[in-house]
């Protein structure tokens, strides 16, 4: 069973096809999803969401939707992922009129907290393409700390966080 996680703010629970405009928002907008491999067709953003649904199977962890409590608004997505070939990694993404508003870092303490207390992972780790400032920005503020830097499949290299555990 894929557990709904709780913060002040929000909830993040399991993806589902309600969340389907959220993801086309997201993914077709070029600006937005620029860092994530965007824009991309409808039919690629259906089979993203199919993706981060079945994740949960395959790997038993994958990313959650973030729900504003008061108005229900699916506002972006926080969680877990890993690509074939790839190591697992904290990711999100927040749709552009909800960014500065401290929402990827309420929903990625929760993800952490959950990963080291929960399902008792000895490690979180991210990373992200060097060019993505506000991705390392927030790594920073979650605490993170580089600890080595590795050639991804992708052709990149990429520094590799550890994020610790905050509780």
């Amino acid at each position: 069973m894929i557990p709904t996680l709780e913060t002040t703010r929000f909830y993040l629970r399991p993806p589902s096809l309600d969340c389907f405009d959220a993801y086309r928002q997201f993914y077709t907008d070029a600006i937005a999803s620029k860092m994530y491999g965007g824009p991309i067709s409808e039919e690629l953003v259906w089979a993203r969401l199919k993706a981060d649904v079945g994740s949960w199977t395959l790997l038993g962890f994958g990313v959650w939707v973030i729900q504003c409590k008061d108005t229900q608004a699916i506002v972006g997505t926080c969680g877990f992922w890993q690509g074939y070939g790839w190591p697992r990694e904290l990711t999100w993404w927040i749709l552009p009129e909800f960014r500065g508003q401290g929402i990827a870092t309420e929903a990625s303490l929760c993800a952490i907290d959950h990963a080291y207390n929960q399902w008792h992972w000895e490690r979180v780790e991210t990373y992200m393409n060097d060019n993505n400032n506000a991705a390392r920005a927030l790594v920073e503020k979650l605490g993170g700390e580089i600890i080595h830097r590795a050639r991804f499949s992708d052709g990149l290299d990429r520094n590799v966080y550890h994020l610790p555990n905050t509780r």
